[in-house]
């Protein structure tokens, strides 16, 4: 069994099954959707995350996270396609999702057969989500929160990260962690839409789709998204 959720999280996981429940429509409520380019995954999203974020900060009476998991990303969304048209990659195996955000990637991996799944967030909104996600889409993901950035892996056979290359001091948090796990063992996946953040020969090319865009503050209606490997 899964250790019990507390504190932040525990607060965050009743938050959101609040919203869940809650009765009535707008662009600041939570709906169960499909996935357009993975309509195997329905998750809890907003309607408009900016809209749910600001009433929930207003009803709280002090600043949150960003919401990041009420929008579906476009590298997430690559990287849950490549996993469940070749669920080798996952079947029989032990995942990590890293910044899982909704816990897409996490949940498709989940789908496709992996042994054990793990979605990491460092927000607590997050990973009480990804709980709510996995059990709609019936699956089990287990759930941890913190920084791993700095940590080494250890039991982990396949480690995947969409959408973590958005800034530049993040990509160069980003790629030692994976460049440290793929050299301990463990197959690395990467889903990045091209935000120029990640420096050239660094990571090689596995697939290439293009992904509908659902995120908000974006101007084409599909982005090109490359699954990548560690080189």
């Amino acid at each position: 069994m899964l250790a019990p959720m507390r504190g932040a999280t525990a607060d965050a996981l009743t938050e959101i099954e609040r919203e869940i429940d809650a009765p009535g429509g707008g662009l600041d409520r939570l709906r169960l959707v499909r996935i357009p380019f993975v309509p195997e995954v329905r998750l809890h999203l907003a309607e408009d995350a900016i809209v749910w974020w600001a009433r929930m900060e207003a009803q709280a009476g002090h600043a949150l996270p960003a919401p990041y998991w009420a929008s579906v990303w476009a590298g997430g969304q690559a990287l849950a396609r490549h996993l469940l048209d070749h669920p080798d990659l996952a079947a029989g195996r032990r995942v990590l999702d890293l910044a899982a955000g909704s816990g897409l990637v996490a949940i498709a991996a989940a789908l496709a057969g992996a042994e054990r799944v793990v979605a990491n967030d460092i927000d607590p909104y997050a990973v009480a989500a990804v709980t709510v996600n996995a059990r709609a889409n019936d699956v089990t993901v287990a759930t941890t929160g913190g920084d791993l950035l700095d940590s080494d892996l250890e039991g982990v056979d396949l480690l995947l990260a969409g959408d973590v290359l958005y800034d530049a001091t993040m990509a160069a948090r980003v790629l030692p962690f994976l460049r440290r796990a793929a050299a301990g063992g463990a197959e690395v996946l990467v889903g990045d839409p091209g935000r120029g953040h990640l420096p050239p020969g660094v990571l090689a090319t596995v697939a290439s789709y293009p992904v509908p865009t659902t995120e908000p503050s974006v101007d084409s209606t599909v982005r090109r998204v490359q699954v990548l490997r560690p080189r």
